[in-house]
């Protein structure tokens, strides 16, 4: 018997047979509950590596589970063709971004039909091709005549690397650009947003209904919208007819307020500074501040500045004058663009004060106790408490104080309440070449017009150097800037930037569902019946960007009546990084490694299985090439058990309820508490590195089972339990080699893929003896094995009493009581 596992030549061979038979191809079915699976699509900026496969081999492991488990599995894939990374790639590589991604695409496709993953191909899309962004373009469209879309102009940030703006989302903590690391700035253009912050509300609501979601990544959303409750208080401007709005969520400190600090970029600042001596350095203050990114401006480690205007306003509930600062650290898109000072109650406003000797004042105290004075604060102290040095509002705690001074300020005429987020309106115009067209004209007569929804797709031209300049590529074609001006006929010219990428994948989950549909982005039907993605699989770092913009993608569709769910995505799984000596692996910084040769040398099949073994899905691992030397002789242990133990299968079985002996019952509580872990491992917790686990002891109890026992007649129904479980187990982990084994080897019809998973029996995982310790005086003495099922204590403590150690220890003692914790430990108490 060839007791090697020709991996390369099964591979391929069931690779063609499940293309062949159309295995993956899933329709509507309304006899079976529907499951979406979906794993984040690439970018095809180059072939897949290893953290790229890590995350399609999770998810083609819970669709197979779940395809198993009764459910109609729509598995689908497809490509984020569009910008940055794949024009990036081009311009490096020296060719057009559009043959650069196709090769790519097809190279994509073979690497995952390599791996074996379960996806239908007739699905596949790719975001660059004009059958998919003509319908992103009327999306776009959509959002426009929802009043969602719409054309301002306004500092942002730009990328001097990537040569075009980006949205704050793609804006790194260090206040880098996210995809090459490059300083952002601020710069002045006319840019295209979407009104997302219109669903501000709906989006940190909905996401306490997200319970199958990371608490991790709803945090991060919770954060980024940042919603705050506050009032905006009118603090008049001494000796001009202006007013100078300042939000505060601590309206219990304004009789504290000591200055007033404005954004660089305030609109009232210009005419503070008409006729202002002080001009001349406030402007170049302000231009020094504006050059500045917004992380380096409100980093908590760098030092704060600011500079006095030469005006004063007045504190409205207080009547004091207080100095107008304009300050690096205030932002003109948070708020009001102006906060006040209240050093005594916020560290950095307490910084700021002893840098530029402005003076504090105490306005809380605790709730138990007197306050400090001011000369003795070495920090600010920023907790709530009982308002002190507040007229009329002295004595009042808490929330009351809070409302009560807001009560007066609204009563009064003074400010009003008013709720801001952090989250900003999505930038989402590019000057770069590589995507989607924006769907607008400019007319003279008319303005900015959109394009007639049946005149989509406005086509990308191919010829136009794509060579980013810091404006659009497009600008340099005549032919795409010639239109004609969809309402008075008149000569026009075309937008000439392109979306974010972040447009197009913010609903590519729904042309899925209806990929080649020419009525629309996708038939309302099949969004009825498949949406919302049940599980989604893909990498933390899009929690603020594409996960959040696909929800309110989600939201403006079911507002608009195209589907019935306001949320995209029920679970979600997110993927640890598999790094390569200590960093993420990216094919931009050449530190990845690709499947390709180690599945030529090992195979797909212990390439998957070493990916998830390697750790927690949701946990980083490092790379090595030693583990596949492990990951395939598991596969050849399984391949060669099989095949031993199949000719013994075969004979009859032993007859129905024949007694079994100990070493039989022992394998058989091996096989199904192993099956038990992994059910609940795939399907409640998700833990794959586990569930392998529990397979590999399942097929080290089957090898020491062998070594002990001489197979013969009487085992064969055991044996044939055995080897059923075992290949069905193991089918979503090692997907060719199950069928190997269950077709060739085992001769069984169909695929073992279209199997039920398998049933664990609890009463074959019952323990037919325990082993308890025994204590005397809660130390443990010794330890006693009995049957599972002896319940009399009277016995129970006759055994353990005959123990040679407890005997001694108890010898010449009273035991006063015995105490059993059932399945754990027995106690004796005795005197001392």
């Amino acid at each position: 018997m060839d007791e090697r596992y020709n991996f390369a030549q099964a591979e391929s061979r069931w690779q063609k047979w499940w293309a062949d038979s159309r295995l993956y191809e899933t329709e509507p079915d309304g006899a079976r509950p529907k499951y979406y699976l979906l794993e984040m699509y690439p970018y095809p900026s180059g072939q897949l590596h290893m953290g790229h496969v890590r995350n399609y081999i999770i998810g083609d492991v819970l669709a197979r589970y779940q395809a198993m488990n009764g459910y109609n599995v729509i598995h689908p894939m497809g490509y984020d063709a569009f910008g940055l990374p794949a024009e990036n790639a081009a311009i490096k590589e020296g060719i057009h971004p559009a043959a650069w991604t196709y090769e790519n695409i097809r190279i994509i496709r073979r690497q995952l039909k390599m791996l074996g993953i379960s996806y239908d191909w007739r699905r596949e899309v790719a975001s660059c091709h004009p059958g998919y962004y003509r319908w992103t373009q009327w999306l776009f469209l959509l959002m426009h005549r929802r009043g969602l879309a719409y054309r301002k102009h306004a500092a942002v940030n730009w990328c001097p690397g990537c040569a075009t703006v980006l949205a704050n989302e793609q804006v790194s903590g260090d206040g880098t650009c996210w995809r090459c690391d490059s300083p952002v700035g601020k710069k002045e253009l006319e840019q295209w947003f979407f009104r997302i912050t219109e669903y501000a509300d709906r989006l940190l609501a909905d996401l306490d209904g997200l319970a199958h979601w990371p608490e991790r990544v709803r945090t991060m959303q919770r954060n980024w919208i940042g919603r705050s409750e506050g009032v905006e208080i009118d603090f008049p401007v001494s000796g001009l007819d202006a007013v100078l709005g300042v939000f505060t969520t601590r309206q219990d400190t304004v009789y504290g307020v000591t200055f007033v600090a404005m954004a660089p970029e305030h609109p009232l600042l210009p005419k503070l500074l008409e006729g202002n001596p002080r001009a001349a350095e406030v402007r170049e203050y302000v231009a020094q501040a504006r050059g500045m990114s917004e992380i380096d401006r409100t980093s908590g480690v760098r030092e704060k500045t600011g500079l006095f205007t030469g005006h004063h306003c007045r504190n409205p509930l207080s009547g004091e004058a207080v100095p107008i600062w304009v300050a690096d650290y205030v932002l003109m898109d948070y708020g009001s663009g102006a906060v006040m000072g209240v050093p005594a109650h916020d560290q950095r406003d307490f910084e700021f004060v002893k840098k530029y000797d402005l003076p504090l004042r105490v306005v809380i105290h605790p709730l138990d106790g007197p306050g400090p004075h001011e000369a003795d604060l070495t920090a600010a102290d920023p907790r709530y408490g009982r308002m002190v040095n507040s007229g009329p509002f002295d004595g009042l705690c808490l929330d009351e104080a809070l409302a009560q001074v807001a009560d007066h300020i609204e009563g009064r005429g003074l400010g009003r309440r008013i709720v801001h987020y952090r989250l900003r309106d999505w930038l989402i115009s590019r000057q770069r070449y590589w995507g989607a067209p924006i769907p607008m004209v400019y007319c003279d007569a008319c303005g900015a017009v959109p394009v007639p929804e049946e005149d989509l797709p406005v086509l990308l031209p191919d010829t136009v150097d794509f060579r980013p300049r810091g404006a659009s590529p497009l600008g340099t074609s005549p032919e795409f800037l010639a239109a004609q001006c969809p309402r008075c006929g008149g000569g026009a010219r075309r937008e000439t930037d392109t979306m974010d990428t972040f447009v197009c994948s913010s609903w590519y989950y729904l042309r899925y569902l209806s990929p080649r549909f020419e009525g629309g982005a996708f038939r309302p039907v099949d969004a009825a019946y498949w949406m919302p993605v049940d599980q989604y699989v893909g990498g933390v770092e899009h929690a603020v960007l594409h996960l959040l913009y696909s929800r309110f993608f989600m939201k403006v569709l079911c507002d608009e009546g195209l589907v019935k769910q306001g949320e995209p995505f029920v679970r979600l799984l997110t993927q640890g990084m598999v790094l390569k000596d200590g960093a993420a692996m990216s094919k931009s910084r050449g530190t990845s490694v690709v499947p390709d040769p180690m599945v030529a040398a090992y195979g797909a099949d212990a390439v998957r299985l070493n990916t998830l073994f390697a750790g927690p899905p949701d946990k980083d691992f490092e790379w090595t090439d030693q583990g596949m030397e492990g990951a395939a002789r598991f596969v050849g242990r399984v391949w060669r058990l099989v095949r031993l133990w199949k000719g013994r299968a075969a004979l009859p079985s032993a007859p129905m309820g024949a007694p079994m002996g100990g070493e039989e019952r022992r394998l058989r509580r091996a096989l199904h508490s192993s099956l038990q872990r992994m059910t609940a491992d795939v399907g409640e917790r998700q833990n794959l590195n586990t569930a392998l686990a529990a397979a590999m002891e399942m097929v080290n109890a089957a090898y020491a089972y062998g070594e002990t026992v001489t197979l013969s007649q009487q085992h064969a129904g055991l044996v044939a339990e055995f080897l059923d479980v075992l290949v069905r187990a193991i089918a979503p982990f090692l997907p060719h080699l199950a069928e190997e084994l269950w077709q060739v080897e085992l001769g069984r019809d169909g695929s073992v893929h279209r199997q039920p998973w398998p049933a664990f029996d609890p009463e074959a995982v019952k323990a037919d003896e325990i082993t308890l310790a025994v204590q005397v005086n809660g130390k443990v003495r010794d330890r006693l094995t009995v049957s599972a099922s002896l319940a009399d204590q009277a016995i129970l403590r006759q055994q353990a009493l005959g123990l040679d150690r407890i005997h001694r220890a108890v010898a010449g003692r009273t035991v006063r009581r015995m105490i059993v914790v059932p399945g754990r430990l027995v106690n004796f108490v005795v005197d001392e």
